[in-house]
């Protein structure tokens, strides 16, 4: 039985503040043309000029609405952009992604070198959730389901790692045939702690130069400063002659995409709302403590397992500490989910990672990709540009909430996009209860309040005859 304290997470969605916006007016259907081409739509809540923290091919089309609750939350910091000259594109490929840092089962493929025999990392797996909704005690008979609980914690206590200079054999073992994932960094790898069998992923960094080092020390820094459950956690860190190695929190859900992507999985509204809600949720605490990802793409957001909706962002090897003084420009990314300002080499700063959140969502919304060109050039085109529209086909029969909160996060003008704080306060990502009983879904956050009411009740009702009793016992006061 979860505590009262979790269910009452679990069912925020009616009780925080919600802001009603206008909705834009929605660019001419049918075409990948502009509807945000140099159009600055207003955030909710923010002052003109005022700048707020930050925003695939095919996958299934989805269908009715839906959203959770309301946050108290303050204010990203905001920064100004000004142009710089653009030098060429450092490509962030699209298999740079820890993909199970961590655990994608899918992606497990023979690794190098040859594994000891007596790695038999399969036999100290986990044991896999049955891929089903089940229909808790109290659910009406044919409702559906859905596990809107916040991300269960890392299975550690959050600790500040140092790099050791020490083999990490010592402590741990790593399966070197099980590949979790991979990119420009090198590999995932499942791998198990010695003393305490806790299933864990090594990330395996090459290193090449002083720089190469130096960057895997900042991914380790910022990590040490993430304690959030929508956040992959470090546990350890190990450095030799020619790679680093960071040891972070296991989680086998796979890609985000790769689930909703299966034949099988019926995506509706309402799971993208809590899938969008929790990435929010995540990037809110990033933003909070003055970090900017960077790298927010597809690849980068797990499921922590096979049936629920909890996500957690990995990768923070691009991710740099924002300094409102020193003013920081990139030139890396992957190019579909890049903001124009990073295109165009400018300064970049809280709403550069809202603009990749937009870009994720409409994804999640539709199965396309909003600026995917035939080629890189063509799709930073399109981004420059703002060049992009709600596809009519694919957009049918999606509420107007879910297609004004992408629309103001996909804006060329960074200061006009909403901040994580304002996504959070958005009409589409609230009221949940509300939109799940339109969309006649059950949720299992109202089951399980059901169920703390029921036992809180009957608590009182214990506590208020046992404090009867007790007075008897007691003579009355003259």
């Amino acid at each position: 039985m979860d505590t009262p304290g979790e269910m009452l997470m679990t069912g925020r969605g009616s009780l925080g503040p919600t802001l009603t916006t206008e909705a834009p007016a929605a660019a001419q259907p049918g075409k990948q043309g502009p509807p945000g081409t140099g159009r600055c739509l207003q955030a909710p809540g923010t002052e003109p000029g005022e700048q707020t923290p930050e925003g695939a091919r095919e996958l299934s089309p989805l269908q009715e609405s839906s959203s959770p609750g309301g946050v108290k939350a303050e204010e990203e910091q905001r920064a100004g952009a000004e142009p710089g000259t653009r030098p060429s594109l450092a490509r962030s490929d699209d298999n740079d992604h820890e993909v199970g840092a961590l655990g994608l089962q899918q992606g497990k493929s023979p690794g190098a070198g040859n594994p000891e025999p007596e790695q038999d990392c399969a036999a100290r797996a986990p044991v896999r959730a049955e891929a089903v909704r089940r229909t808790p005690p109290g659910a009406e008979a044919g409702s559906v389901v859905l596990d809107d609980s916040p991300a269960p914690p890392a299975p550690f206590e959050h600790r500040v790692v140092s790099v050791k200079e020490t083999s990490i054999s010592a402590g741990y073992e790593v399966c070197q045939h099980e590949v979790l994932g991979g990119g420009r960094f090198g590999q995932v790898h499942r791998c198990t702690e010695k003393s305490t069998g806790l299933p864990l992923a090594a990330k395996i960094i090459k290193v090449k130069s002083a720089k190469d080092r130096e960057d895997v020390k900042n991914e380790i820094n910022i990590m040490n400063q993430l304690s959030h459950v929508n956040l992959i956690q470090l546990y350890d860190a190990f450095e030799s002659k020619h790679s680093c190695t960071l040891v972070m929190e296991y989680v086998d859900g796979g890609e985000l995409f790769d689930r909703i992507t299966d034949e099988k999985y019926h995506l509706t509204e309402l799971d993208v709302v809590l899938f969008t809600r929790q990435i929010c949720e995540g990037v809110h605490y990033l933003h909070q403590h003055y970090i900017l990802h960077l790298d927010l793409k597809p690849e980068n957001i797990l499921c922590v397992n096979q049936t629920g909706h909890q996500i957690k962002i990995i990768d923070f090897g691009l991710a740099r500490r924002y300094k409102p003084r020193e003013k920081l420009k990139v030139n890396f990314g992957t190019p579909e989910f890049l903001a124009p300002e990073v295109v165009n080499y400018e300064f970049v700063s809280f709403p550069t990672d809202m603009w990749s959140v937009g870009v994720i969502t409409y994804m999640l919304l539709s199965g396309l990709s909003p600026f995917l060109g035939e080629t890189d050039a063509e799709t930073m085109n399109f981004i420059v540009n703002c060049s992009w529209d709600f596809d009519a086909d694919t957009f049918e029969g999606l509420s107007e909430e879910a297609k004004d909160f992408v629309s103001r996060l996909l804006v060329k003008e960074k200061s006009c996009r909403m901040s994580a704080t304002q996504c959070l306060k958005h009409e589409w990502l609230n009221n949940l209860p509300a939109k799940a009983s339109r969309s006649k879904t059950r949720l299992k956050s109202q089951l399980l309040l059901q169920k703390y009411i029921a036992q809180r009740k009957w608590k009182k009702h214990f506590y208020v005859v046992t404090a009867a009793n007790r007075l008897r016992k007691f003579p009355t006061s003259p």
